[in-house]
């Protein structure tokens, strides 16, 4: 069953995700925060929190970790005084700099000797198993 290997896979990535962010202190969403803060200049924290699909004190909460480590600083949105933008501070962007990228070393450790259309056939294939698991849930949570 594709479902219990892909669980396993969650799992087993995670912790090896977790022992290499251990040493810079941080979290696997904490890294995940950094990472998106590094594609874009502002973030907003609603925004944030949709993309993550977790509870809003579960990213204030992480946010707010982020905040006292120095590595992100909050702003209020100049459009809606209510909404706060995320941006990474020169901390943040200095650690950002020098973290090893767990996302890549998991791929190049779990594929490693893996034929490459293989691989393109397995990403086509969660990426439209995920979508049709989202929209399938969108249809129940709107009924």
């Amino acid at each position: 069953m594709p479902g219990g290997w892909a669980k396993k896979y969650f799992f087993a990535s995670g912790a090896l995700m977790e022992a290499v962010l251990r040493p810079f202190d941080l979290g696997n969403t904490q890294w995940y925060v950094l990472y998106r803060l590094s594609l874009v200049e502002h973030l907003g924290q609603r925004d944030l929190t949709l993309e993550l699909g977790v509870e809003r004190a579960t990213v204030s909460g992480v946010i707010s970790a982020l905040v006292r480590k120095g590595l992100v600083q909050q702003s209020p949105d100049p459009e809606d005084q209510r909404q706060k933008l995320l941006s990474l501070t020169p901390s943040g962007l200095d650690l950002w700099l020098t973290l090893p990228d767990p996302a890549e070393l998991i791929g190049d450790i779990a594929f490693a000797g893996e034929d490459p259309a293989d691989i393109a056939t397995m990403n086509r294939l969660l990426q439209n198993a995920t979508q049709r698991l989202l929209d399938y849930r969108k249809g129940i949570t709107q009924s």
